[in-house]
């Protein structure tokens, strides 16, 4: 990616066609492109001007509403254009083959005007992380998580980290430079101690939110296990209310992992189809149930699904700890019942009954993990990488200061803490930090 001698443009709204869409332009030769193409070009900053927009031998492509930013006062801290036009392909298409024909202008790449605002100073990496999971949000709980993390609360609590790291390696450095100088304070080790102690159980108990954060941006994950048909895929269909999985009586129609993705109160729940449970020796098969248990093993929840009207073994279940029992097909045997137990739960998949309970359960097992801690300040693996060196830092920093192995070995390792947190907030080594973070965004972010 060069850097913002050249002048983006792109797209920055949603699929085409549309009513409207929105063009943004980033850099020098902005002021060129608003006097060769657009009329009246004398555009008052940062107010929205009715326009003509002409291509190169004056012809209009479209009457637009432009916004300038001459300066540092835009998103990317530099001069800025937007353009809100009407949403057609050869609209669309006819401005930016205008636009890019001009010299020096390119076609941005993916998150490279949120890059901008970042090596500007304008936006913080954990905030510009932020933007992007909000133009991903699929969910409340994401939009809630990602407005969290745009507004800077978990990179304030990240700076304040780092301020104590820096402060507690100022003293250690003065004990360091000036062991004999009376302008060292007295005592220098038990302050920096404290602080030590003090974040390093701060940064543990962030680290001890079970991947939560990570969890409302990526999806809770839930598994259907059971016996041969069960009626799991019929389940899975039901619950997503789509043929997703193919549905037969043929036992073993489904050998490998089928998912989909719902909205169960305000969270995203990934919600997988696996193999049938039972002892067969057909070598596919039998990798469909393994991979059947692994997913049961790694889920946030596991629906563990058995036939009403027929009887099951229990031993299929064994090494499987399931979250909620389901007796499919109620359809069919018993006259359905309300309920056979606190941790059973008998439904149709075929007829619809009993399946609100079935997505009240999972809201319930889902909301329940949510609910144990509060809201969690790592959204991404990044986060967690950075602080996970931050932690062991620390630790080797207490080790230290337990064996007396002297200031220089603590101040080390507190610089060690403070570059980790430096990468976080993308202080240091921003650009392979930042190649990275804006590779996930969009075009026109």
């Amino acid at each position: 990616m060069t850097g913002s001698e050249d002048t983006i443009i792109a797209l920055a709204s949603g699929p085409l066609p549309s009513a409207l869409a929105v063009i943004r332009v980033s850099g020098p030769k902005v002021g060129a492109l608003i006097a060769g193409h657009l009329s009246p070009a004398d555009l008052s900053p940062r107010h929205a001007t009715l326009v003509h927009v002409k291509d190169a031998g004056g012809a209009i492509l479209d009457q637009s509403i432009a916004i300038h930013y001459p300066g540092a006062a835009s998103f990317t801290g530099e001069p800025a254009l937007e353009l809100m036009v009407h949403g057609g392909r050869a609209v669309i298409d006819g401005i930016l083959e205008t636009f890019l024909g001009a010299d020096g202008v390119r076609a941005a790449e993916p998150g490279e005007f949120t890059r901008r605002a970042v090596l500007a100073g304008k936006v913080g990496l954990v905030e510009a992380e932020g933007i992007a999971d909000l133009v991903d949000a699929e969910t409340a709980a994401q939009r809630e998580q990602a407005l969290s993390h745009l507004k800077g609360e978990a990179a304030g609590q990240f700076e304040t980290w780092h301020r104590e790291l820096l402060s507690a390696l100022a003293l250690l450095e003065a004990m360091v430079d000036f062991p004999d100088e009376e302008d060292a304070p007295e005592d220098t080790l038990m302050p920096v101690t404290a602080r030590i102690h003090a974040l390093l159980a701060a940064i543990e108990n962030a680290l001890g939110d079970g991947h939560l954060g990570e969890k409302i941006r990526d999806g809770f994950s839930v598994a259907i296990v059971g016996p041969p048909n069960a009626g799991k895929s019929s389940l899975l269909n039901a619950l997503a209310g789509r043929d997703a999985a193919i549905v037969t009586d043929i036992p073993g129609t489904t050998r490998d992992i089928i998912e989909v993705r719902l909205d169960l109160g305000g969270y995203l729940v990934r919600v997988s189809d696996t193999a049938g449970l039972r002892e067969t020796t057909d070598p596919v098969e039998l990798e469909g149930i393994r991979r059947a248990r692994a997913a049961a093993a790694d889920a946030d929840f596991v629906i563990g699904v058995t036939d009403l009207s027929a009887s099951v073994a229990e031993s299929i279940f064994r090494g499987i700890e399931v979250d909620l029992r389901v007796e499919n097909k109620s359809d069919l045997a018993r006259g359905g019942e309300e309920s056979v137990s606190r941790e059973t739960l008998p439904l149709s998949a075929k007829t619809g009954d009993g399946m609100d309970g079935l997505v009240e359960a999972i809201r319930r097992g889902i909301t329940g993990k949510v609910r144990v801690r509060p809201d969690p300040l790592i959204a991404r693996a990044r986060h967690r990488r950075a602080l996970e060196q931050a932690r062991d830092a620390l630790r080797s920093a207490g080790v230290a200061l337990d064996e007396n192995l002297g200031a220089e070995f603590v101040a080390e390792d507190i610089r060690a803490a403070a570059r980790a947190l430096e990468g976080l907030l993308g202080k240091i080594g921003v650009e392979d930090i930042l190649g990275a973070v804006f590779s996930e965004f969009c075009i026109g972010k």
